[in-house]
């Protein structure tokens, strides 16, 4: 009996589980290392953050699903991976050895990078779960005592759409509450345009969003660094094609939500072969390390090239609907290797985004997600704010059950006209 160890709960990792336990059965072992035992629906965490979620609505407990399909949840989370013995020390200091590992981490958030950034500091967050609640405390204030609004992202991000949906999300909830007139906004974004996405675009993002910013009376600086963060002020450095100071902006908020530059997580870090500087891990094609080819990665922590140069550090997002892509390949692959076969399934790596504004949003369609692209479109409409909601409680639904995906995923996918974007491309077969 081999032993696979999924690193982590978020998204990925949860189905990853449920997924490889479909392969294996009870020939294999598969074990989840997390913080804790809950997973939290994030694409949810902005409307926590306004009162239109609580926290409890959006998670779900691990323990007895796991249990009932056979997986082993191991809740204290891991402190140190050592690759070149296969094994990981855990925050109780036992130690836990592997025959393969599946790293889905999530990132580490770095709001130390700038002065003054993150929920230590003076700006909420709608990252994790925990954040959106603190941040709810914060609009709250905000609704009692209105004052001007920051929202956006710092350098180095790699996930725009949240930064987007709340700043959008916060013009309706403030409306609702018959405050927006006294409220103004600006959008910070390290990105060159408006819409970018760390995509260079998605079908017409870029006039969608800019038309929907015009609309909303959100002002915007793109190509904007975040230099500091004091008590209800914010310096951002908008810069030249060079990264030169182009102009500098002193902008005070009494609340603001910018995100972090992301990282890979100390646990996995600045192992040579294993991680790129920023502490990502490596893959090839088949989710597969090739220094460690019996440790395989998927979601935000997997190391994805920029998408062309920026002047400011702009990353490459990883959504949910790609993550599952990058799971089915996993798993397909890891099965092969205890079958004595080659890997042979690669990701499909589709995108399929929902942007919820509230009352609205835009949704885009990028297959794949690294241009050039068959697919490349976007639209708007109150039609993708109902779309939201139910993926929310589809999804959630699909936790709590226990399973990777269902008929009605496919179907609804069919409805759009969208390929199965968990399908991957098998490679011809090969000896090992």
């Amino acid at each position: 009996m081999s032993r696979i160890v999924i690193l982590g709960a978020g998204l990925g990792g949860v189905i990853m589980a449920y997924e490889m336990k479909e392969k294996v059965g009870a020939k294999h072992e598969v074990v989840v290392v997390n913080k804790g035992s809950t997973y939290s629906f994030v694409p949810s965490n902005p409307w926590v953050a306004v009162g239109w979620r609580k926290p409890e609505e959006i998670t779900v407990d691990l323990t007895k699903v796991f249990q009932s399909r056979g997986i082993r949840l191991m809740p204290m989370g891991a402190k140190r991976l050592d690759p070149k013995t296969n094994s990981i020390e855990l925050n109780d200091g036992e130690t836990l050895d592997y025959d393969y590992l599946v790293i889905a981490t999530g990132p580490d958030l770095a709001f130390d990078e700038v002065e003054g950034l993150g929920p230590a500091g003076h700006t909420q967050s709608v990252c994790l779960t925990d954040h959106a609640a603190e941040a709810r405390t914060a609009f709250d204030a905000l609704v009692r005592s209105p004052g001007p609004i920051v929202v956006g992202a710092a350098a180095g991000a790699s996930c725009f759409g949240p930064a987007y949906e709340f700043a959008f999300i916060l013009d309706a909830a403030l409306r609702k509450a018959k405050v927006r007139d006294r409220v103004p906004m600006t959008f910070v974004t390290p990105e060159p345009y408006i819409g970018h996405l760390g995509l260079d675009g998605v079908g017409d993002t870029k006039g969608l969003l800019e038309g929907a910013l015009r609309e909303k009376h959100i002002k915007w600086i793109t190509n904007a660094r975040v230099a500091r963060v004091e008590a209800g002020r914010m310096s951002v450095e908008e810069v030249n094609e060079d990264a030169s100071v182009k102009a500098t902006h002193d902008l005070p908020f009494a609340f603001s939500m910018i995100l972090p530059a992301f990282r890979g997580v100390p646990a996995v870090s600045g192992h040579e072969g294993l991680s790129n500087p920023r502490g990502f891990v490596i893959v090839d094609r088949h989710q597969q390390n090739p220094a460690y080819p019996n440790i395989f990665a998927i979601g935000v922590c997997v190391a994805i090239p920029p998408m062309g140069k920026t002047p400011l550090p702009v990353g490459v997002p990883k959504t949910g609907f790609m993550i599952e892509s990058m799971v089915t390949a996993t798993a397909a692959n890891i099965a092969a290797l205890l079958a004595g076969e080659k890997p042979r399934a690669v990701a499909t790596w589709n995108a399929v985004c929902l942007a919820d504004f509230g009352d609205g949003g835009i949704a885009f369609i990028a297959q794949p997600q690294i241009p050039p692209r068959n697919v490349n479109w976007s639209s708007q409409g109150a039609w993708v704010h109902t779309a939201k909601v139910g993926f929310e409680r589809y999804f959630l639904h699909k936790v709590r059950q226990g399973v990777s995906e269902t008929f009605y995923e496919n179907a609804a996918l069919s409805l759009l006209g969208i390929k199965k974007l968990k399908e991957v491309r098998m490679e011809e077969a090969g000896p090992v």
